[in-house]
């Protein structure tokens, strides 16, 4: 059965990435969040919501039990939640992986679009490199997205960055991410160990 854990699904990103792979995809989902109660459930058959803290090893093994991609958009501890999530997916022999971070953890912001702090001196981009470097270490087929400041506008007008490339804009729509997932989510081998920056066009 193919089934998609969604880790963060009362979140912003969370709210637009399951409605997309429902309508897109064959896929049934794991809608997991610390408040379960807050998660949209629109399709009963094909969803379950669940209480999750990624730091409870216990609760990570169950909600990974046939689950085939897991998709992960969190804020707060980000390196002891990849610590966690890394583990309990190798653990359950569970390898594909997309996972939220944010964009400049590589110093990868031109100089026309602001400044490129230190990601690793820097307080607010620490958490987000020390996950991606633990990701990154592992034997996962991870697939890191690095959007730019997040909008509610419904486009997906959207270009990648890989790891190295600059970022070519400051903005993104969660919709975008939504449509990125669906393209992971169907095509297996597309983004498989990349780290991909996301963000819409923007002339300079």
């Amino acid at each position: 059965m193919a089934k998609m854990l969604l880790i963060g699904a009362s979140g912003s990103i969370g709210e637009v990435v399951a409605p997309a792979v429902l309508k897109n995809t064959d896929k049934d989902l794991v809608l997991a969040s610390r408040h379960p109660r807050k998660i949209p459930i629109t399709d009963a058959s094909r969803e379950t919501a669940i209480k999750l803290d990624v730091t409870n090893d216990d609760e990570l093994a169950e909600a990974l039990k046939d689950v085939d991609f897991v998709f992960a958009s969190l804020s707060g501890a980000m390196d002891t939640f990849a610590s966690h999530l890394v583990k309990a997916m190798d653990k359950a022999g569970v390898k594909r992986l997309a996972f939220i971070t944010t964009m400049g953890i590589y110093q990868e912001i031109p100089s026309w679009l602001g400044e490129s702090p230190d990601p690793y001196t820097n307080s607010i981009l620490r958490p987000f490199r020390k996950a991606a470097d633990i990701i990154e270490a592992s034997d996962l087929d991870y697939t890191i997205i690095r959007p730019g400041w997040l909008d509610y506008s419904n486009d997906t007008n959207y270009e990648l960055n890989k790891k190295g490339e600059p970022f070519g804009g400051h903005d993104v729509s969660r919709e975008s991410i939504a449509d990125l997932v669906v393209r992971l989510i169907k095509d297996p081998e597309f983004g498989k160990r990349k780290s991909f920056g996301i963000n819409r066009p923007q002339a300079h």
